[in-house]
């Protein structure tokens, strides 16, 4: 069984992931945020290191997803493929910080991958207001997000949405981050958790 977990940066994903492989028991996933050698320099320059990020993004997590699914093993993924291509390459090719002849080259090598893994069995989506985002992301304190710009966080949030309303992949829970607090919340968590076994269900 595969669950994985969506949504824009600071939209909760992490923390969702960590409480329901508790609950479920089973194996989490994280983004390896700390090992990606060009997040600062992207950060502080996106044009010059955009195309370099997410060819780095694009690289670790097909391997990561490929050597998951051949382990046939229960998880819930923190981030998906999916993203990289549909919200962040396209985002960054939208904004004039990827070339386009960059996010071809960067779309051929997605279509040509993507075929090589299974889709979750459950998506779980994270919408998230951008005031809610801001709070989150000023609220972890990480050095290198502290210059997101907001109409960057907008933009995603609109990629987002355009994705998941096309989204035929497979199953989908759409939860309103902006009204639950599942770090904090154990009700809120709970209703989470019920939704989740709801669909849970029918995929067997």
């Amino acid at each position: 069984m595969h669950i994985a977990v969506v949504g824009n940066i600071g939209a909760g994903k992490t923390t969702l992931t960590e409480r329901l492989a508790r609950h479920l028991n089973f194996e989490p996933q994280y983004e390896a945020v700390e090992n990606n050698p060009y997040l600062e320099d992207f950060y502080s320059d996106m044009k010059r290191w955009a195309f370099n990020l997410q060819i780095f993004f694009l690289n670790s997590r097909f391997r990561h997803i490929v050597d998951l699914q051949n382990r046939g093993i229960n998880m819930i993924q923190d981030r998906t493929i999916y993203e990289d291509a549909y919200i962040f390459a396209e985002n960054l090719y939208d904004m004039g910080l990827m070339s386009a002849r960059d996010f071809e080259n960067y779309s051929n090598i997605f279509q040509s991958i993507v075929h090589y893994i299974k889709p979750p069995d459950l998506l779980i989506y994270l919408r998230a207001s951008v005031p809610t985002l801001v709070n989150n992301i000023q609220k972890r304190g990480r050095d290198y997000e502290s210059a997101i710009r907001l109409d960057y966080l907008s933009k995603l949030n609109e990629k987002y949405e355009k994705w998941i309303g096309n989204y035929k992949e497979g199953k989908l829970l759409i939860l309103d981050k902006d009204n639950l607090d599942f770090a904090n919340n154990p009700e809120d968590l709970g209703k989470i958790i019920e939704k989740i076994e709801a669909e849970m269900f029918g995929l067997f």
